[in-house]
């Protein structure tokens, strides 16, 4: 009896020593994979404990670390902000287009994407200063800023017409001057759309037709004025050429053309004409 005791309690104290090594090796397997840390490609890591961010980031490949800390993901990728009057399309589920004044007070409706990325050696300091959402925080409130700033120096037709293209220089230009600092790059800026109240477009697209129709009109007028200039160059060129050909007509001269003429042909009928002979000739065949 008491050997199976003692039997019993060996075998509850080797099942103890089990259980408290897989315990520790649970426990040692967890700081392991806590202490590691994968960054992915197209990002850094901001190693981040007890709400101390570390000045070093951490860039793509395998780390260790702290196990108490926490590694930020932030991407360097080129990413695209798109806020659109099409639900679903943009950046938010709901209808985002911006609604901006142009120089005469119009209302005007755009739809832009901006192309963006984050300057990854310096993904530390967004991350203290701003946050992993520097998006909302940023990037958006400064699209809207940038457009409604830039419309307002544009006339609604300059909007409409091929100013549009320096309308975009300048929001890309004023976007720049505002990210870089907070070290987000700005690659490109798109206006996809530009919608203006109907009966602004119906005058403006009446205005530019009445415009293309004047200078289609200007420039008919100078082709015709430059033919006529032509004609008129041509004109004098031959009444010039006649003068110095009449001038340049001697007796002899037609005498000596006629002989020639004359030598040329196989058979001639020779007609006297005035008092010089001159004959008039025609070829026998």
């Amino acid at each position: 009896m008491r050997r199976w005791i003692r039997n019993k309690e060996a075998g509850i104290t080797a099942l103890g020593v089990l259980v408290i090594m897989a315990i520790i090796i649970v426990i040692i397997a967890a700081i392991m994979a806590l202490s590691v840390a994968i960054v992915p490609a197209g990002h850094v890591g901001v190693h981040d404990l007890f709400g101390e961010a570390s000045a070093q980031e951490l860039y793509p490949g395998l780390h260790f670390k702290h196990p108490m800390a926490c590694v930020a993901m932030m991407s360097t990728k080129t990413q695209e902000y798109t806020m659109t009057y099409t639900q679903g399309e943009g950046a938010k589920k709901q209808s985002d287009t911006i609604t901006a004044l142009t120089k005469e007070g119009l209302k005007v409706d755009l739809d832009i994407t901006i192309l963006y990325r984050l300057e990854g050696q310096y993904a530390d300091e967004v991350y203290k200063n701003i946050g992993t959402n520097y998006v909302d925080i940023i990037v958006r409130p400064q699209i809207r800023t940038a457009i409604r700033e830039v419309v307002a120096r544009y006339e609604a037709k300059q909007i409409y017409s091929e100013d549009r293209e320096n309308m975009t220089m300048d929001i890309f230009d004023f976007l720049e001057a505002d990210l870089l600092p907070r070290h987000i790059v700005l690659e490109d800026v798109l206006i996809r759309n530009v919608q203006l109240p109907d009966q602004l477009t119906i005058a403006i697209e009446e205005k530019l037709t009445a415009e293309q129709q004047i200078e289609k009109r200007r420039f008919e007028v100078e082709v015709e004025t430059q033919e006529a200039n032509r004609k008129r160059v041509e004109a004098q060129g031959i009444a010039d050429s006649n003068e110095i050909i009449a001038n340049s007509l001697t007796q002899n001269y037609l005498t000596w053309y006629w002989i020639q003429n004359l030598d040329s042909h196989n058979s001639v009928i020779y007609v006297p004409i005035g008092e010089s002979g001159l004959p008039l000739f025609k070829s026998v065949d």
